[in-house]
C-alpha cells in the first residue's frame, strides 16, 4: 500500500483522466485500477451518480455487477439504518466507514448483512463534489473479512480525488448527451484547433452557438467559447494535462451555460474540446409541478428535503419560518399521497429517478451514454419495458 506522499502520482493521474472529454464508463474504468493500487480493497469499487438538484441515485457502476439489487435501493431509500449515501454525502467530512457509523459493531445493521451476501465485510463511502460544491456522485469501496479496517490515509486519498471524480463525471455525462442527446437543452461538443477552425461539432452544439452568440446567422464563435478554447489550448501547452478552463456565462434567456475547454493529446497539431451545457440543471422542477400541481414554493421544500435538510435548514434557506415549512409539507402530502418525508423522497425516487437508474444499467450494457437528473415521464414506462 502507497504511503501519503506515494499517493500523490496517482492523485494527478486521476487529476489528468478527469480532463479527458470521454464517457462515463470509461472514466470510471479508467480509474479503477489507480484506485485500487492506492486503497486495496475487495472486488471492484461501486461508484454511483447523484444528480446535484436533489442528491438521489441517477446511476450505478459496478463492474460484474449488471443490476443493483431492488432490495438494497428499497432501503437506501425506505429503510432506517446508517452510512446511507445521501447522510454521507450531505456531512461535514463527506466520507464515513460503515465500522465508525456504528461504533465499531456494524452487525445490526441491515446494510452489512447486505454487504456480506455479497462477501464484503467493511464499507467505505466517498462524496463526489467538484471544487464549485456541486455534488455528482459518491464511491463506496468494500474489505472482506479479516482484512485490515480502512485507514485515515486511505480516507485522505479519496477525499483528495473526490473533486477530480466529480469533475470528471460531470464532464463524462455532458460528453456522453453531447454525442447522444435526448432533451432540448442538452450539451453541446465542439472540437476546435488553434487557428480557431471548427473541426468537429454535435448536433445540439449549434443551438449553444445561438444562444451564446444572440444571433441566428453568425460565422463567428461566440467571444465565451473562443476565451474557453484559447485557455484549454494555453493549458496544453503548458503540459498541465489535469487543467480544464471553465466559464459560466448567460445565454440570454436569464439562465446560464457552464462551458469546459480540454486540450485534446496525441495529435500532431493543438486541439480543445468545448462542451457547453446548462450551468444549474435543475429538471426535477418542470418534473414535480407537472406531476403534482406543485407551487413554485412547494418545490423549492420538496427539493431541500430530498437532499436530507431539516425543517430548520429549509426554512433558514428558504427565509421562511418553520410553521410556514411544516404547512407547505401538508400540502405537498395531500397532492403526493404520502403521510411521511421518507415516503415522500422514495415516491419521487422510485417514480422519477428508480427508471434512470435501471434505463443507465441497460445503456452501460449496450455501450451508450449515461444520462444524469430524472427521466421524462414519457420514458419511464419504455425504460422498464426495455
Amino acid at each position: 500500500m502507497a504511503s501519503g506522499s506515494g499517493r500523490m502520482p496517482a492523485v494527478d493521474e486521476i487529476a489528468r483522466l478527469s480532463a479527458m472529454p470521454t464517457d462515463l464508463v470509461t472514466f470510471w474504468r479508467s480509474c479503477t485500477g489507480i484506485i485500487a493500487e492506492a486503497v486495496p480493497h475487495y472486488w471492484t469499487p461501486c461508484f454511483f451518480t447523484l444528480d446535484p438538484a436533489t442528491l438521489l441515485v441517477t446511476s450505478h457502476f459496478h463492474e460484474g455487477l449488471d443490476e443493483f439489487p431492488a432490495e438494497a435501493l428499497a432501503h437506501e431509500y425506505y429503510g432506517d439504518d446508517v452510512n446511507k449515501l445521501v447522510d454521507v454525502v450531505r456531512s461535514s467530512a463527506g466520507i464515513s466507514t460503515l465500522h465508525e457509523a456504528t461504533d465499531g459493531d456494524p452487525s445490526g445493521s441491515p446494510r452489512y448483512r447486505f454487504n456480506m451476501s455479497m462477501g464484503g465485510d467493511q464499507e467505505l463511502i466517498s462524496r463526489l463534489r467538484t471544487k464549485r460544491g456541486d455534488t455528482w456522485g459518491a464511491v463506496s469501496l468494500y474489505r472482506e473479512p479479516g482484512a485490515p479496517l480502512f485507514t485515515a490515509a486511505d480516507k485522505a486519498f479519496l477525499q483528495a480525488i473526490g473533486p477530480h471524480l466529480a469533475a470528471g463525471a460531470q464532464r463524462a455525462m455532458a460528453f456522453g448527451e453531447a454525442e447522444d442527446p435526448d432533451t432540448s437543452d442538452a450539451p453541446g461538443l465542439l472540437v476546435i484547433d488553434d487557428t480557431w477552425k471548427v473541426r468537429s461539432t454535435t448536433p445540439s452544439a449549434q443551438a449553444w452557438l445561438e444562444r451564446l452568440s444572440g444571433a441566428e446567422a453568425s460565422h463567428e464563435l461566440p467571444a465565451a467559447v473562443v476565451a474557453v478554447a484559447a485557455q484549454g489550448l494555453q493549458n496544453g501547452r503548458d503540459g498541465d494535462a489535469a487543467a480544464v478552463a471553465f466559464s459560466r456565462v448567460p445565454v440570454g434567456d436569464g439562465t446560464w451555460a457552464l462551458l469546459h475547454g480540454a486540450p485534446l493529446h496525441g495529435e500532431d497539431e493543438r486541439r480543445v474540446a468545448v462542451i457547453i451545457e446548462p450551468a444549474h440543471p435543475a429538471r426535477i422542477h418542470p418534473l414535480l409541478m407537472a406531476a403534482y400541481g406543485l407551487t413554485e414554493r412547494e418545490q423549492d421544500v420538496v427539493r431541500l428535503v430530498l437532499t436530507g435538510a431539516s425543517t430548520a435548514e429549509i426554512s433558514a434557506s428558504l427565509y421562511i419560518s418553520g410553521l410556514t415549512v411544516q404547512n407547505h409539507l401538508k400540502s405537498v402530502f395531500e397532492k403526493t399521497g404520502v403521510r411521511s418525508r421518507r415516503d415522500l423522497v422514495g415516491k419521487i425516487f422510485f417514480t422519477h429517478y428508480e427508471p434512470r437508474v435501471r434505463d443507465n444499467e441497460k445503456r452501460v450494457l449496450r455501450g451508450a451514454a449515461v444520462r444524469g437528473g430524472p427521466i421524462p415521464p414519457g420514458d419511464a414506462a419504455a425504460a422498464r419495458r426495455l
